[in-house]
Parts: C-alpha cells; structure tokens; sequence
C-alpha cells in the first residue's frame, strides 16, 4: 500500500521513464556537445540561426544541453542527487518551450514539432521523477 512517504510504484512507468531518460539524454549530450565544440563557421552553415544568437550564446545553449543530457541519466544511474533528473527533465522542458517560441518569431515553424515533441517528452521525465517514481537516493 503506497503512504505519503513511499508512492506506489509501476514498473512500467519506471521503465518507460529509463527509456526516455536514456534517449533524451543521449540526443540531447550529443546535439549540446555538437554546438558547443563544433567550429562555429559549420555551425551556422548547418543551423541558420546561430548566426542571430551569435557564438556565446550558442555555445551556453550548447553546453546547458549537455549538461542537461548528462543530468537526465547519471543521478538516477547513480543515485547520486536522484532529484537532478527531474530539475534537468523541467529545464530541458523550458529550453525546448523558449526554443519554440524563438523559431516562431524567426516564422521557422517546420522546427516546432521537434521542439515540442523534445519539450513533452522532457516534461515527463520532470513530471515521473518528481512524483510518480522517484529514485530513491544512495544511502
């Protein structure tokens, strides 16, 4: 029986989690790490609006991207700070809205499903690690 301090598990919300958590993850450690260390001239021959935000800021996205990739897998992995996959999840959640809302501006609305798909997906991540099946920290 699940008590305010234990929710009720479901095996398959855990697992469908891990999937997500992992290929988010991964999809977001390599496309952060692509736009932060790739040479910016390739950048913005391959991303267009690189040039608008300039190479700070593409490479803060970039490296909050890996950041947020890594986050999204090594605390619960590890269960080390578990609590940083749900806070990576929220704000990888937040990039993707802010992204969409940055391509609407620019009208590159073909970019918005793909923003927004990345945006849910990470939003459930936030969501399942948060309340539902939470990993239990080390200890």
């Amino acid at each position: 029986m699940a008590t305010a301090e234990a929710p009720a598990r479901s095996k398959g919300l855990h697992i469908a989690l891990w999937v997500v958590q992992v290929l988010l993850g991964l999809m977001f450690a390599f496309a952060g790490a692509t736009k932060a260390f790739s040479p910016f001239e390739s950048l913005a021959d391959r991303m267009p609006w690189t040039v608008a935000v300039g190479v700070g800021m593409t490479r803060f996205i970039g490296l909050s991207e890996l950041l947020g990739g890594i986050g999204l897998i090594v605390p619960a992995a590890t269960r080390i700070m578990p609590k940083l996959t749900a806070a990576a999840g929220a704000g990888l959640a937040l990039v993707m809205v802010l992204a969409a809302g940055f391509h609407v501006m620019r009208g590159e609305f073909a970019a918005l499903p793909i923003n927004l798909v990345l945006a849910g997906l990470a939003a459930f991540v936030a969501w399942g690690r948060a309340t539902k099946a939470p990993i239990t920290p080390r200890g």
